[in-house]
């Protein structure tokens, strides 16, 4: 029985052999390709679905998941053919399959990100990176411009892989279908003799050179159950996930629609009294401590009782936290305070803008506390992490103040993130484990004091600047415990950073283990 059953009943194009019935709740701003997948994108799909099964290591970075971003980006590229535009502009009123200008860069965002693996060995930076390729990809797929279009690529993710499972086998169908069985016959043709000369060709070079069959034998995965139950993990998850935004990438949905966010405007006083209110707290914060917020070392000498420690992590975290929800607040009053009369934009700007200013202010503070915490203290992960945070918070805040000037920034949202991305690969290509190593390396330089367990628990991005301690043996005991925890890589978990840490460590002499055993427990 064919699956494309249903008749027309409103004149929509949909994804079957027929229309889209009217009780389709998503016919009228979502209504699918006007054709089945095309041949490209059915073949497209599977082979990028192949391609992540054999490349992707789940367990670490490497060079698998940039070759994985490669792949599904060429198949979401082929998926951009099968429109029909003779139907669905006159329906929904724009050109299906489009989507905004700046899709190349979120598309190369996301490639990017997800090369870092090659490059950085640090686990929870790529974990960082792989996140926000998530949301590059939902960028790069989602037709409209705000935040609201975001949100809703994520969630129509499962509806898009449902639907476009269907709309691949009435693809898949047609491939097969009355007329295309010499096609058929000829692609397990090209496929059966792609194989042989592959095997022959193959044995003779196997045999005929020994670094070629090492290399063989290092590119052809082990056929253990293991391997197996892992492809069929990664090809469950990447099936779907392709498909979907392949459906995505053909038939965005209307993106007037995923927009729409104006809506009920709340009276003048409504939020001026509240937010008023909200900037004086904030001026009498930083006037009456201004100099707790930037007193530095003067203010620790002369406060009885207190330390470098208390006054660096006093009020930190509830300064991070006031910045994020000042900017939850700055948008809630962009979506919902008036601005048709004169008088409300002025005094938008005027409120938005005292009350960014002022954060950007308590954004220093914390800043400065932080610097002055990692000057003492030595640098760790979550301090840079959390810094790296609060600059671009402050960022955003000078954005809102630039976009106060016209009133209407839809071009916020997408350029804050961007701005996000690009710090987030300007902070994998600084390469923070190797910031955090020499901030201790030097640190010990001056104090004679070293965080031991820390340091040995760092990824091998930090071998360079640990090879530089003076002290021989804390070398020695750090670089083996770093080394000790690489795993043995073939070519789908290959990572620069490990490769230069192996030859890096292999020209320092070990240390006995029970010297180690000692400085361990020492430290």
């Amino acid at each position: 029985m064919s699956i494309a059953t249903t008749q027309p009943t409103n004149g929509q194009i949909g994804l079957l052999h027929g229309p889209w019935p009217a009780a389709n709740p998503w016919s009228r701003h979502w209504p699918g390709p006007g054709r089945p997948a095309s041949p490209a994108t059915v073949v497209a799909v599977l082979a990028a679905t192949l391609v992540t099964a054999l490349s992707v290591p789940l367990d670490r970075a490497g060079l698998g998941w940039f070759v994985t971003a490669l792949a599904g980006t060429a198949a979401l590229i082929a998926a951009r053919v099968v429109r029909a535009p003779e139907a669905v502009p006159a329906l929904v009123g724009h050109r299906a399959g489009t989507g905004t200008p700046d899709r190349y860069f979120w598309a190369a965002a996301t490639v990017a990100l997800l090369a870092t693996g090659t490059f950085r060995a640090a686990g929870w930076l790529f974990v960082l990176c792989l996140l926000t390729a998530t949301l590059t990809t939902a960028l790069a797929l989602s037709s409209g411009r705000s935040l609201r279009s975001i949100v809703v690529t994520y969630a129509l993710v499962p509806i898009a892989a449902s639907r476009g499972g269907l709309w691949m086998a009435r693809g898949a169908a047609r491939l097969r279908g009355p007329g295309r069985g010499g096609d058929a016959m000829r692609v397990m043709a090209t496929v059966a003799v792609s194989v042989v000369l592959l095997v022959v060709f193959g044995a003779l070079f196997v045999s005929a050179d020994a670094a070629f069959a090492r290399f063989f034998e290092a590119a052809i995965p082990d056929l253990s159950p293991v391997t197996i139950v892992r492809w069929v993990f990664v090809t469950l998850v990447a099936a779907p996930l392709l498909t979907a935004g392949a459906f995505l990438r053909a038939a965005p949905p209307t993106p007037g629609r995923l927009d729409h966010t104006e809506g009920r405007k709340v009276g003048r006083l409504e939020w001026a009294i509240p937010l008023g209110l909200l900037v004086m707290l904030f001026a009498a914060f930083v006037a009456i401590q201004l100099a707790v917020l930037f007193g530095g070392a003067q203010h620790v000498v002369e406060t009885e009782g207190l330390t470098y420690a208390e006054y660096a992590r006093g009020g930190f975290w509830q300064l991070c936290v006031v910045t994020a929800l000042t900017l939850v607040v700055l948008a809630g009053a962009a979506r919902w305070a008036p601005r048709t009369e004169r008088a409300d934009r002025i005094l938008l700007r005027v409120v938005l803008g005292a009350l960014a200013t002022l954060t950007l202010v308590i954004v220093g503070s914390a800043l400065h506390r932080m610097n002055l915490y990692t000057e003492t203290y030595g640098l760790t992960r979550l301090r840079l992490l959390v810094a790296f945070c609060e600059g671009w918070f402050g960022l955003v805040l000078v954005m809102v103040l630039v976009a106060g000037i016209r009133i209407r920034a839809s071009w916020l949202p997408r350029v804050a993130i961007a701005a996000g991305v690009l710090a987030l690969l300007g902070l994998t290509g600084a390469n923070p484990d190797g910031l955090i190593a020499e901030n201790h390396v030097q640190r010990f330089e001056r104090t004679q004091k070293i965080d031991f367990q820390y340091l040995a628990d760092l990824s091998p991005d930090a071998v360079p600047a640990l090879a530089g301690l003076d002290d021989a043996d804390r070398r020695a005991c750090l670089l083996d415990a770093i080394g000790a925890g690489m795993p043995a890589d073939d070519w789908r978990g290959y990572n620069q950073a490990r490769e230069s840490a192996r030859a890096l460590i292999a020209k320092y002499p070990p240390v006995s283990p029970s010297a180690c055993a000692q400085m361990w427990y020492r430290y």
